[in-house]
C-alpha cells in the first residue's frame, strides 16, 4: 500500500511542469478576480449589518447619494468601486501581453507586485482605513503598472520596427 502511494506521487510528480510566464500572467488575474470576490462579500456582509442595526429600509439607499446620506459603513463599497478603476488597466494590459505572445518574468514580477499592492490597499480600506497607508499601496500598484505598460509598448514598437 506504501509502495502504491509512493509511486502514484512519483506519477504525479512527473506530471508537474513548471509555469510558463502566460500561466503566471492568468493567474494574477485569477488573483485580482479572487479580491474582488472578497471585497463584494465583504460589502454584502458589512451592509446588510448596517441596514438591520440601524433599521434602514433597502429603498432608503436605492442610489448613490441616498446610500451616501444613510450610510456610514462604506469603506467595502468605495473599495468595490476601486476594484473598476485603476485594476481595469491591468486587466487590459494582461490580455495584451497574452494576445501578443510577450509574457515574461519581468511582467510575472510586475503583476504579481500590482496584485499584492491592490489586495494591501483594499485590506487597509476595508479595515483600518489609513488614508496615507492606503495611498501609499496605490501610488506603488499605479507605478508598477505604468511602468510595465511603458515597457509593453516600447517592446511592442521596436518588434514593430524590427
Amino acid at each position: 500500500m506504501v509502495e502504491t502511494a509512493r509511486v502514484s506521487i512519483a506519477a504525479l510528480a512527473s506530471y508537474h511542469r513548471p509555469m510558463n510566464a502566460s500561466t503566471h500572467i492568468i493567474f494574477a488575474c485569477f488573483a485580482m478576480v479572487a479580491l474582488v470576490a472578497v471585497v463584494a462579500v465583504r460589502m454584502f456582509v458589512v451592509r446588510v449589518a448596517e441596514f438591520k442595526q440601524r433599521r434602514i429600509h433597502p429603498q432608503e439607499a436605492a442610489t448613490s447619494i441616498l446610500a451616501g446620506q444613510k450610510l456610514q459603513a462604506v469603506q467595502a463599497s468605495d473599495n468595490f468601486k476601486n476594484l473598476f478603476e485603476v485594476p481595469v488597466l491591468f486587466y487590459l494590459l494582461c490580455s495584451v501581453l497574452l494576445a501578443t505572445n510577450n509574457s515574461s518574468n519581468g511582467y510575472v514580477a510586475g503583476a504579481w507586485v500590482f496584485v499584492l499592492f491592490r489586495g494591501a490597499h483594499s485590506y487597509i480600506q476595508c479595515t483600518y482605513n489609513n488614508v496615507m497607508h492606503r495611498f501609499a499601496c496605490f501610488a506603488i500598484s499605479s507605478l508598477v503598472l505604468l511602468a510595465m505598460w511603458v515597457g509593453m509598448v516600447i517592446e511592442l514598437a521596436a518588434k514593430r520596427a524590427a
